[in-house]
């Protein structure tokens, strides 16, 4: 079962004010006018959510906002008892990353690469892959029922390990934040549209609140 990301950019200008008087929270735009992507490396460097490369996440499990927008919590209302891993990271945040910080742990997938006459090309990436399983007399892992349906088993492999099966080359590799978000890639229309926000009201005072469904 896959799981898919959610969310709103919210931007806290000098108006409209909440009770207090003070500036409230409004929903900017949908996540999904911007980015509708299943990036699982995305999701797991930035939110801790299918975190299979092992990063340490920069926004997790934080919680809905105790001042969100109505418009976003009548979004996550919507979902009912669907969703998990609500957060949220500001703007300031997002431009403090150090996108080359690499992962704290070797990713728990095998980077799979196939041999072509320009050199290797990754292919994909996977837990357990049946053809390097059967080949190497590696039981394929039993899955966990839950959010998300994470494994249960979770194995490491030596960081720089290399496996050939033929024309296929099977790595253990450790990833880096651009990895995983890549510079120009699906997200960068979001940090667009909030770059925008803070430049008229501050990097503080535009945020992305998220959750994921499955």
């Amino acid at each position: 079962m896959g799981t898919d990301i959610n969310g709103f950019i919210e931007c806290r200008a000098w108006f409209p004010r909440d009770e207090d008087g003070k500036p409230a929270w409004q929903a900017a735009v949908a996540l999904d006018l911007l980015n509708t992507t299943r990036n699982y490396d995305a999701f797991g460097c930035l939110f801790g959510v299918r975190n299979h490369a092992n990063f340490r996440p920069l926004a997790a499990d934080r919680g809905l906002p105790p001042d969100a927008s109505q418009t976003v919590r009548a979004a996550v209302d919507t979902y009912g008892t669907t969703f998990y891993g609500t957060t949220w990271i500001t703007w300031a945040e997002v431009r403090a990353v150090d996108w080359a910080e690499a992962a704290e742990a070797p990713d728990s997938r095998l980077h799979e690469y196939r041999r072509t006459p320009d050199g290797l090309t990754l292919v994909g990436k996977s837990a357990w892959n049946r053809r390097f399983g059967e080949t190497l007399g590696i039981p394929e892992p039993v899955p966990t029922p839950g959010p998300g349906s994470e494994p249960g088993e979770v194995r490491t492999w030596p960081e720089g390990s290399e496996w050939v099966v033929d024309d296929v080359v099977y790595r253990s590799e450790r990833m880096d934040r651009r990895d995983a978000v890549r510079d120009g890639g699906e997200w960068k229309p979001v940090w667009t549209v909030m770059e925008a926000l803070a430049s008229q009201h501050g990097d503080d005072n535009v945020r992305l609140v998220v959750w994921f469904d499955y």
